[in-house]
């Protein structure tokens, strides 16, 4: 399988990496992003772009993928609906309107957030631009497309925010996942889990294109 991903070197997308250079089901994953990772792995490409809204002048390398796992994303604290728009429903859509053209075979799987709004019409903004997201990504003409809908994520295997402020969070809670993870099984993932739950849906598929808390563990334990 070769695989196209997203945001490798935010928190959810470190996860997915590590994940996909494990599996011996993948032979190829190329990380997309505007600078280099850094890193040497036999399996592992770099794409470098630098306008994720325009793919034309590298529309011939991200051709013969059979999956691709989007995971970039803000936050949107103190964000304005339509910056908020532009980069959590113009971009994604940039890149899966070209991919779906260029592979009708791929599996696309898009990470969005628990609480999504598919009505699009509810009062939480960033649940509403979310839920556009999905309701367009699923239009495409892919082979399959899955929303993954993760909540709280501890981050495993030295996984790190990028954000100062949310990897400081994860530092001084650490400890609590535990007891969340016992208290409500499916209120806590792990990177770890998000990263092999990717995989079996873009192997195996999965019931539903919306993939939960419950589903993520399940399908990445």
């Amino acid at each position: 399988m070769k695989v196209l991903l997203f945001g490798a070197s935010g928190m959810v997308g470190q996860g997915v990496l590590r994940e996909c250079l494990l599996d011996p089901d993948v032979k190829r994953v190329v990380a997309v992003g505007r600078s280099s990772l850094g890193k040497s792995e036999p399996k592992l490409g770099e794409l470098i772009v630098s306008d994720f809204y325009d793919y034309s002048a590298v529309e011939s390398k991200l051709k013969g993928f059979d999956a691709c796992f989007f995971c970039l994303g803000v936050s949107s604290v103190g964000m304005k609906e339509a910056d908020y728009r532009r980069l959590s429903y113009d971009l994604p859509m940039a890149a899966a309107t070209v991919l779906a053209r260029l592979n009708p075979k791929m599996t696309f799987t898009f990470v969005t957030g628990a609480g999504c709004d598919s009505s699009e019409r509810g009062p939480v903004m960033w649940a509403r631009v979310k839920g556009a997201t999905e309701n367009a990504l699923l239009k495409l003409p892919f082979k399959a497309a899955y929303m993954f809908r993760p909540g709280i994520i501890q981050p495993l295997h030295g996984v790190r925010s990028k954000t100062p402020l949310y990897q400081g969070i994860y530092s001084l809670t650490g400890p609590l996942f535990r007891v969340f993870g016992a208290v409500a099984p499916n209120s806590v993932t792990t990177s770890e889990k998000v990263g092999r739950a990717m995989l079996a849906v873009a192997k195996r598929g999965a019931p539903t294109p919306f993939v939960e808390m419950a589903d993520i563990n399940r399908l990445g334990a």
